[in-house]
């Protein structure tokens, strides 16, 4: 790492909610409303983006961990947002907290756990594993 991330880093993440992101998508017998796992995706994007700018040149960070809830359905057409803000760090890993809001209300809230890699090193592991 370059420097350290402080505390109350910030990151967003924003789209609309399009057929390819509703349950339905998944199983023609559910609702079209926003599925969690991209819920999910949306706030470990923001959680992405708030590290990032801080990891040297070939660092990025992984997701290690996601404690989600998911409490308002959304529809088609709604614009999604979600934002992460590094609440603490032990070591390598980082806890964001996240929250997701639609049109008028919040949506989902959680944490999400990460870490920072080499991506070079990691991958090099992840050969030696397979070989």
């Amino acid at each position: 790492m370059a420097q350290p991330i402080p505390l109350g880093a910030r990151g967003e993440a924003q789209e609309t909610v399009e057929f390819r992101h509703t349950l339905t998508a998944h199983h023609a017998e559910l609702p079209p409303v926003y599925s969690t796992p991209d819920m999910i995706r949306l706030m470990e994007t923001a959680a992405f983006r708030a590290l990032h700018s801080y990891c040297d040149p070939g660092e990025i960070t992984v997701g290690t961990a996601i404690n989600i809830e998911h409490r308002v359905a959304s529809g088609i057409g709604a614009r999604i947002r979600a934002e992460a803000v590094l609440e603490s760090f032990d070591g390598r890993f980082y806890t964001m907290r996240v929250t997701a809001r639609d049109d008028s209300q919040e949506i989902g809230r959680g944490t999400v756990g990460r870490a920072v890699i080499n991506v070079t090193k990691f991958l090099a592991r992840m050969r030696k594993s397979e070989g």
